[in-house]
């Protein structure tokens, strides 16, 4: 056994010395230069504030990964401007929410409005000024402010895809990377297949016995549609499974609100819309971290399953699969809440029930706005603390620990334990690089919380770069002291992850055209003053979105059980016609005028910001005008260099031409005078 672990110490001493070992697993090299500064000026917390060394990442860790960090460093920087002007947003709520006439009105004592139950049976009537504290909260959120956000982060989100492209093309100037994807097509490299799509290969031709070695196989459609309609079932199957949990927190919240409106203790019941809504956004947190490393091998499964046939698209399916999967995973608790949450309820005496039994969820008087708002920041800031930063240096270190103790130097005494290891044993104790899409995707996701919904959190750009200052120098750290040094690679781009990104600024586009129309009430606020108020104030706007409900007409046994005092009309916010109309209860003309101006609002918007996307594209090159210009004064050098080249061939081809005329005819003229030489050479000769 011995004398097996000696020869093998002496295989990785010999590979060692000749270079092959590290060759295809690089070490890191602690006494170099270039690991100081790293370690000294990137990878420590206390130089947060300093611009990366993104040339000494590169010459380290290679082209793609300096990539990542020069894509990171600049998305934090584009963060800054977005934070400032989503503080001054939420400022300006802070400032005008006491000249709010809505929030006024509702908080006002005298507008003793009678409000229906919450619930069936348990909920007893209440009173909207009750709804205070809601109202005054969700003008912090819902204001004319956030219209003006929603367009400058739209118009951000194509200022930053524009930057980067500049700075991309920059470091490819700088990097020489300008022309490298056409080497990589003149040599063959990216055709280069993977192990394991020659495997499948092979398998093919096995089966097929077909043994010629002059006819190559490839792998089909036909022998690629069971991974195909594999992967599709089990995508469907993991986003329904994310739905089927979506909708049991619905149903948490339903019976949790009744359970809660049932107990003894007033402050329980004075409470319950807080306990509910904050307990169901951390439950929905809980479940997105466990799901989100669930898909993530999931989708890796699937695309092995598939069996690309190159690296590259090998990741690019892998990164597709893994996106749609922690999008949904990630937006769907928030879509619903945006976008379904309080419109498929039905009315007093008509509710609608999930099971028969379960009431459909209504907004607070304030709006969902403000639920949206709790979600999103939970699940943002909790995203980022637990999964983004605990799990990214606590996992690695965990790790690390196991593997040293499960390796022989556990059994070891203490004495040697201390002894001095050689580099690849300490790099064996590290964790193996994993790739850049843990990376890329948990910014992804953040960019989505960024822009998605960004009229109902201004907030969120603050926290997006303020996780990332740390990120930085966590990933930093992390790459230096906790991963093992990967290969280099050399990359042109970011890959897909820039098309992605375009995807979500355009969606990010129309969701908050629909946030905005649909989820706050500013399209009602402004339908009413400028139609219905009859000073055009908004003044007496929280009445007009109030119906009539005559409690008479409660369905048996859904009325409250005690109610406080005897009430005859309730309302409930809906625009309905009275019960003492010609139809009572349809759908009222305000509410068609209110469909309309929304609908009308989201395609204006949506046009207007993407008109204007273009313009800033159009606006701002590609091209630094000095990367341009260099380029420009190159290709000119390298043309004059070519001419200079072609006119020293065609001289030289030129001079040896008139050389050999010039040899042709001294040899015609040498042959006519020889015979009379040769006859004289002749003559004398014989006269000898």
């Amino acid at each position: 056994m011995n004398i097996c672990i000696y020869a093998f110490l002496a295989g990785i001493t010999s590979l060692l010395g000749s270079g092959v070992y590290t060759a295809a697993y690089p070490l890191h090299d602690v006494s170099s230069i270039f690991v100081r500064l790293l370690y000294e000026e990137w990878a420590n917390y206390g130089v947060f504030y300093k611009y990366q060394p993104i040339g000494l990442v590169r010459k380290y860790f290679g082209e793609k990964i300096g990539l990542y960090f020069a894509w990171l460093g600049l998305y934090t920087q584009m963060l800054i401007p977005a934070s400032l002007v989503g503080v001054i947003v939420f400022l300006y709520g802070c400032a005008t929410v006491d000249d709010n006439i809505p929030s006024m009105e509702i908080c006002h004592l005298r507008n003793n409005i009678t409000m229906c139950p919450l619930c069936d049976r348990v909920c007893s009537y209440w009173k909207l000024s009750t709804a205070c504290g809601t109202a005054r909260a969700s003008h912090l959120f819902d204001n004319p402010a956030t219209v003006f956000f929603s367009i400058f982060m739209a118009l951000w989100a194509a200022m930053f895809m524009e930057h980067w492209k500049r700075r991309q093309m920059r470091l490819n100037y700088e990097w020489d990377l300008t022309g490298f994807e056409d080497e990589e097509v003149s040599n063959n490299k990216t055709d280069h297949p993977r192990a394991e799509y020659e495997f499948k290969v092979m398998q093919k031709s096995l089966k097929k016995r077909q043994k010629s070695q002059d006819k190559i196989e490839k792998l089909t459609f036909q022998d690629r549609l069971p991974a195909y309609m594999t992967n599709i079932v089990m995508m469907l199957l993991m986003i329904g499974v994310t739905f089927a949990i979506v909708f049991g927190v619905i149903l948490y919240r339903i019976s949790t609100k009744a359970a809660l409106h049932m107990s003894s203790s007033p402050i329980t019941r004075n409470h319950v819309q807080l306990t509910v809504k904050t307990t169901a956004a951390i439950i929905n947190l809980v479940v997105i971290l466990i799901l989100d490393e669930v898909y993530g091998a999931v989708a890796r499964w699937l695309t092995v399953l598939e069996a690309p046939k190159t690296d590259k698209s090998f990741e690019e399916r892998l990164i597709f699969k893994t996106f749609i999967l922690k999008f949904v995973n990630a937006f769907s608790p928030i879509i619903y809440i945006a976008f379904f949450r309080g419109r498929l309820v039905g009315r007093p005496g008509s509710y609608l029930y999930v099971f028969d039994s379960y009431r459909m969820e209504e907004c607070a008087h304030g709006g969902c706005l403000m639920e949206l708002c709790i979600q999103l920041s939970i699940t943002m800031l909790g995203k980022q603390l637990i999964q983004n930063n605990l799990f990214e240096i606590g996992i690695p270190k965990l790790k690390k620990l196991i593997r040293y103790i499960r390796s022989k130097q556990g059994a070891f005494q203490e004495e040697e334990r201390q002894k001095k290891l050689t580099r690849y044993e300490t790099d064996h104790f590290l964790e193996p690089f994993g790739g850049l899409t843990p990376e890329y995707m948990e910014m992804i996701i953040q960019f989505g919380f960024v822009t998605l919904f960004v009229a109902s959190f201004p907030l969120a750009p603050l926290f997006a770069l303020l996780n990332n200052i740390i990120e930085i120098r966590l990933d930093a750290k992390k790459f230096v002291t906790e991963l093992r040094r990967p290969v280099a690679a050399r990359a042109k781009d970011i890959g897909i992850w820039y098309n992605i990104l375009r995807g979500v600024a355009k969606v990010a586009v129309i969701i908050n055209a629909f946030v905005i129309s649909f989820t706050s009430d500013f399209i009602p606020r402004m339908v009413y003053q400028y139609m219905y108020s009859p000073d055009g104030s908004m003044h007496g706007f929280v009445n007009h979105t109030l119906s009539y409900f005559n409690v008479s007409h409660f369905q048996d046994g859904k009325e409250p059980m005690d109610p406080s005092h005897p009430v005859v009309i309730c309302r409930y916010k809906d625009y309905r016609e009275p019960p003492w109309s010609n139809t009572p209860y349809e759908l009222s003309r305000e509410f068609w005028a209110v469909l309309a101006v929304r609908l009308a609002f989201v395609i204006v918007f949506q046009n207007v910001v993407m008109l204007m996307n273009d313009i800033v594209d159009w606006l701002i090159p590609d091209i630094p005008k000095d990367i341009s210009l260099q380029m420009h004064k190159e290709k000119i050098l390298l043309v004059e260099l070519f001419m200079k080249e072609e006119q020293g061939k065609s001289y030289i081809i030129h001079s040896s031409t008139s050389t050999d005329g010039k040899e042709n005819c001294s040899k015609h003229n040498n042959s006519k005078v020889a015979p009379p030489r040769s006859r004289r050479h002749t003559n004398s000769t014989k006269s000898f």
